[in-house]
């Protein structure tokens, strides 16, 4: 049986570990990774210069091609191809509206800095709360 799996991925250590393990933890699985950009604001460092652009869809897409390539890399270690999505918003609550069409969601423990984690709370933690399908966070 294919297992649906939704691995949310920044340029982290943590998201990395993640898409390995949802390669090696599920027999025929079904990948997606998906990369929420974050909307710009005063807060948000590297999503501030999104409001800079024209065209936030084609920005965002821009700005996830580095972490969909590094996954694409990682899994051809494992000779799986993968899916990829983008979205545009705050990455917890992306990945809670997109969970409902996966089995589950695996993502990494923690992919901020520790000042973004004290200011913006930690994504892994409010997708675990709220996620309508089952929640693998990795270490």
């Amino acid at each position: 049986m294919t297992t649906r799996i939704l691995v949310p991925m920044d340029q982290s250590e943590m998201a990395e570990r993640a898409l390995e393990h949802a390669l090696t933890a599920y027999e025929d699985p079904e990948i997606t990774v998906f990369h929420v950009a974050g909307v710009p604001s005063l807060f948000l460092g590297e999503a501030m210069s999104l409001s800079m652009k024209d065209d936030l869809d084609e920005a965002a897409e821009e700005r996830a091609e580095d972490v969909f390539e590094s996954a694409r890399q990682i899994a051809a270690e494992y000779d799986i191809e993968i899916g990829t999505a983008v979205a545009l918003g705050k990455p917890a609550q992306e990945i809670v509206e997109r969970a409902s069409e996966f089995d589950i969601v695996v993502l990494g423990s923690h992919g901020r800095d520790l000042v973004n984690r004290i200011l913006f709370g930690n994504v892994a933690e409010t997708v675990a709360r709220r996620a309508p399908t089952p929640v693998v966070i990795v270490r």
